[in-house]
């Protein structure tokens, strides 16, 4: 569809009565009221002002000279409501007073009162329907109401009292457009012509008529006519191929681009549309390379190459297509080094292929590009977070709540760094202002309460812990860690253990052969005194774990303890010992073969 623009200058006359000084108003009152009764055409400038035609008496002439003064003065002090109070006095006086109505009716429409300056402007065109300034405001409210049939109208006026004026004609074109009146609007565009010569704007929209009535011939033939007499400009074969591959005529369109490719062989457009028909022809090797070419070219909007880019997102899922978009964004970040959105789409893309330390990389130079675009400095947050970078966690993080304060995600990701760096005080402020700060996205308020649960109980608030988890657990009921680590603290403290056994049977179900869970689950059992089953689940936690913990060891030889195999109770502590243990108990047991609590 025709985008409708009213290529006259609106403003000039919205805004030409907004700065005047005394001695112009008042001379041209003087001039206006000495007795001319001929209509005062407005001027197109800032200091313009539309003057009414003699009132019927002097008393009345005089009462109107002033009222309008006055109502001048006040809207050039932005007191639209007392110019209105005054410009409607005005047509009490003088129903038919068109200039009071039209700058009573320009008040109105800066109020959003459409319909009232509708009604107003609509009888100023019968009163003077000769002045142009007058339809022009008509033709703004029109506009906006989407009446196309009024606005024909208007556009025909207009091109009535300044037939040599080829915006008119331009607009009346596309008011015909939108109406589906084609002949119409080609008729329009042709006076355009004649008026100001082939312009790209009446090619361009010439072509969709053509379209619209199904006549790609014509359009074709309108272009090839144009690409004659203009054979450099490429814009008309890429607007030529374009219709040859709306009506599938690829074959044609390759043609084309061949003769373009001639006339311009570095044209990124070119390669661009060449990597289309190619795609269309099933030569998928073909239209990449024509793809890496066109990005190769700085010219080339760099927009453009990102959307190309993420067209690839859909079929991601396939390796090839995430090589392919990383292979697209590494040439765009090295043909434009320097911009900030180039290094973001390739850190993006190498994130996607998991080459996460480059992606950290690409993602710094795109800040230092750029450090007003939050979204790319919680990537790189998120992947130092990957990473385990806690000090690039906390420098990254904290840099950019010094711009974004108020963002949720990136307080989470702070206080997570201060809870690895055991700066457990710190952290609160920043757990606690993730929850302050969202109160729609459920996946980070039961995070950020689950880390809150994990730093109180740092700090050794109890209770703090439990409210905090119970939370975390209402946002989402199987978050695993939330699961696992409430059940593990609970049966430390020995309390609650039939709840701590629930939630740590569902964290496995949730997520079998977790060697953490396993070993939770095996120890709430054996709080429980049920030897038997905590020695079945602590065998699994020591079966999945690839880092031979010294307290899953420990465990096991603590449950074998009270199964009565004291023997393989201190082989597996002292197994647990040559592990790195260090619990507090750990030598006492080996030395005095019995759990020491």
């Amino acid at each position: 569809m025709i985008a409708m623009r009213l290529r006259v200058n609106i403003k000039e006359f919205k805004d030409n009565v907004r700065v005047i000084t005394a001695c112009t108003v008042i001379l041209m009152l003087c001039v206006s009221f000495a007795g001319s009764a001929q209509n005062v055409t407005p001027v197109k400038d800032n200091a313009a002002v539309i003057i009414p035609a003699a009132i019927v008496s002097a008393r009345d002439s005089n009462t109107v000279e002033e009222m309008f003064f006055s109502a001048l003065s006040k809207k050039a002090t932005d007191d639209d409501k007392g110019a209105a109070t005054l410009f409607n006095r005005i047509l009490q006086i003088d129903p038919n007073n068109d200039v009071a109505m039209y700058e009573l009716a320009r008040i109105d429409k800066q109020r959003n009162n459409v319909a009232d300056a509708k009604q107003l402007l609509e009888k100023v065109v019968t009163l003077k329907p000769n002045n142009e300034w007058y339809w022009l405001s008509l033709s703004e409210i029109y506009e906006n109401t989407n009446e196309f049939a009024k606005l024909e109208n208007v556009f025909t006026q207009l091109k009535r009292i300044n037939p040599k004026k080829p915006d008119y004609y331009f607009d009346s074109a596309n008011t015909y457009f939108l109406e589906g009146k084609y002949e119409e609007a080609l008729k329009d565009y042709d006076a355009v012509e004649k008026i100001n010569g082939p312009t790209e704007d009446v090619v361009l929209n010439r072509q969709k008529v053509y379209l619209k009535l199904n006549k790609p011939d014509l359009a074709a033939a309108n272009l090839e006519a144009r690409i004659a007499t203009d054979p450099n400009q490429i814009k008309y074969y890429l607007l030529l191929i374009d219709i040859y591959n709306a009506t599938g005529a690829t074959d044609k369109a390759l043609k084309v681009l061949e003769r373009a490719q001639k006339i311009a062989p570095g044209n990124g457009l070119i390669h661009l549309a060449l990597a289309q028909i190619y795609r269309d022809k099933k030569n998928i090797e073909a239209s990449f390379n024509e793809l890496k070419l066109a990005f190769a070219i700085p010219d080339v909007d760099i927009d453009q190459k990102i959307k190309i880019i993420t067209g690839y997102f859909p079929n991601f899922p396939d390796p090839n297509a995430k090589a392919s978009a990383l292979e697209l964004s590494k040439i765009v970040a090295a043909t434009s080094p320097n911009d900030a959105k180039a290094n973001a789409i390739y850190a993006d893309m190498l994130f996607q292929n998991g080459k996460l330390p480059e992606a950290k990389v690409a993602y710094q130079k795109a800040v230092s590009l750029n450090n007003q675009v939050y979204e790319i400095r919680e990537q790189l947050v998120r992947v130092e977070l990957s990473l385990n970078d806690i000090d690039g966690v906390l420098r990254d993080g904290q840099d950019a709540l010094s711009f974004f304060p108020n963002q949720a995600w990136m307080n989470y990701f702070v206080g997570i760094g201060m809870v690895q760096k055991k700066e457990y005080s710190k952290a609160l402020s920043y757990l606690k202002n993730t929850p302050a700060m969202e109160f729609q996205d459920k996946q980070l308020l039961s995070l950020g309460f689950s880390a809150l649960g994990d730093d109180y109980h740092e700090l050794k608030d109890n209770k703090a812990s439990d409210d905090a988890y119970e939370k975390a657990l209402v946002y989402n009921a199987d978050n695993i860690y939330t699961l696992n680590n409430y059940a593990y603290y609970l049966s430390i403290r020995g309390e609650q253990l039939d709840k701590a056994a629930t939630m740590a049977k569902h964290a496995n179900d949730l997520q079998p052969k977790t060697a953490s869970f396993e070993d939770t689950y095996a120890w709430i059992l054996f709080k429980q005194k049920k030897y038997a089953d905590a020695k079945t689940w602590i065998q699994k936690a020591i079966a999945d774990d690839t880092d031979k913990s010294a307290t899953k060891v420990e465990h096991f030889g603590d449950i074998l303890y009270f199964l009565g195999d004291a023997d393989g109770a201190v082989n597996n502590w002292k197994k647990a010992k040559e592990y790195g243990g260090n619990s507090p108990a750990l030598d006492r047991k080996i030395n005095e073969k019995k759990y020491i609590e």
